[in-house]
């Protein structure tokens, strides 16, 4: 074994377990200060703190339980993401790599998909997000992104083991 098949594994897993302990202090912060990220949800999809253009007010959500709603169903992404991260860095750990990557992988799409189609497109550009000076979390998104983007090109940069695909080939043969 190489030096660099025996360090890809290892970065991937420590680079896993990173993303898994911020995703958890993430769930478990919105769980137990509940309403603190709330009134950051609220007001983003409010569109109170925007520009206020009437070509883009339309879109402001201002129903109190869809607020919340929105922000429950976040929440329950963050913790299924903190949890298959946690397994992926568990099997990192117990040396089982084809199941490592494959839950690591899971968790890592789901984080770019919250950072970058949830915060950053739809909160950023469809609530216009960038224009308030107070509920403007698009950095901290962009930083949570990148670091879901290095970590998935690390687990996906492991060699893949235990696919079940062989390389031998075989040849059938028919008689007339």
């Amino acid at each position: 074994m190489t030096t660099s098949s025996r360090t890809t594994p290892l970065a991937a897993a420590v680079l896993t377990a990173t993303v898994a302990l911020y995703m958890t202090l993430v769930a478990f912060g919105n769980i137990t200060d509940f309403g603190t990220n709330q009134q950051f949800v609220r007001h983003v999809l409010a569109m109170d703190t925007t520009f206020k253009d009437d070509d883009l007010m339309w879109r402001a959500v201002t129903t109190r339980w869809l607020q919340d709603t929105a922000y429950v169903a976040i929440i329950a992404w963050e913790t299924v993401t903190a949890l298959l991260l946690l397994a992926a860095t568990w099997l990192w750990a117990r040396r089982s790599p084809a199941t490592a990557r494959r839950l690591a992988t899971y968790g890592l799409l789901m984080v770019l998909l919250l950072f970058g189609a949830g915060f950053m497109a739809i909160g950023g550009e469809w609530f216009a997000m960038w224009q308030s000076e107070d509920w403007n979390g698009l950095d901290a998104a962009l930083r949570v992104f990148v670091l879901g983007g290095v970590t998935l090109l690390a687990v996906q940069a492991t060699p893949r083991t235990g696919t079940g695909t062989s390389t031998s080939t075989s040849t059938s043969t028919s008689t007339d």
